[in-house]
């Protein structure tokens, strides 16, 4: 897997249509929750957006932004149901935790994590920051990844 790391002005049309087909075949239909997938996030300039294609389909996703001000953040984070279960979310995370230290080497990595993955997300040395809360009908949990480049 070969991911590609690219911000919003440099992604084709076609590159932004197969990312967001993806992610809405993922988070609105599979996840079964209608919501706004779109949003400022994706089209600023600072967000950095990594991903993978296989066959003209999107195998793998996630965005790194600036959230608040005062967290770098990785979000959208998903392997195509097609893709799962061939270590490939290990790789995505690791390549997004490596673009947020790169991009903003001061800020602590912050995750909004589906509570169903925080073992997941502990071993990369995230820990909650908050209580559980339903997002859209999912339960998440805030997450913080202490400035690993300190």
């Amino acid at each position: 897997m070969d991911l590609l790391v690219k911000p919003f002005s440099a992604l084709t049309t076609s590159e932004f249509y197969t990312i967001v087909k993806g992610r809405i075949d993922v988070f609105v239909v599979e996840q079964a929750c209608p919501y706004p997938e779109l949003d400022d996030v994706d089209c600023n300039s600072a967000t950095q957006h990594l991903y993978w294609f296989t066959e003209e389909q999107l195998g793998a996703y996630a965005r790194c932004y600036i959230k608040n001000e005062q967290y770098s953040a990785i979000g959208r984070v998903l392997i195509s149901k097609t893709q799962r279960g061939n270590g490939f979310a290990q790789k995505l995370v690791e390549q997004a935790i490596a673009v947020c230290v790169e991009q903003w080497p001061s800020k602590d990595v912050y995750i909004g994590a589906q509570t169903y993955l925080l073992d997941f997300y502990r071993s990369f040395g995230f820990s909650a920051i908050a209580t559980p809360y339903l997002e859209d009908g999912i339960e998440h949990q805030d997450m913080i990844l202490k400035n690993p480049s300190a």
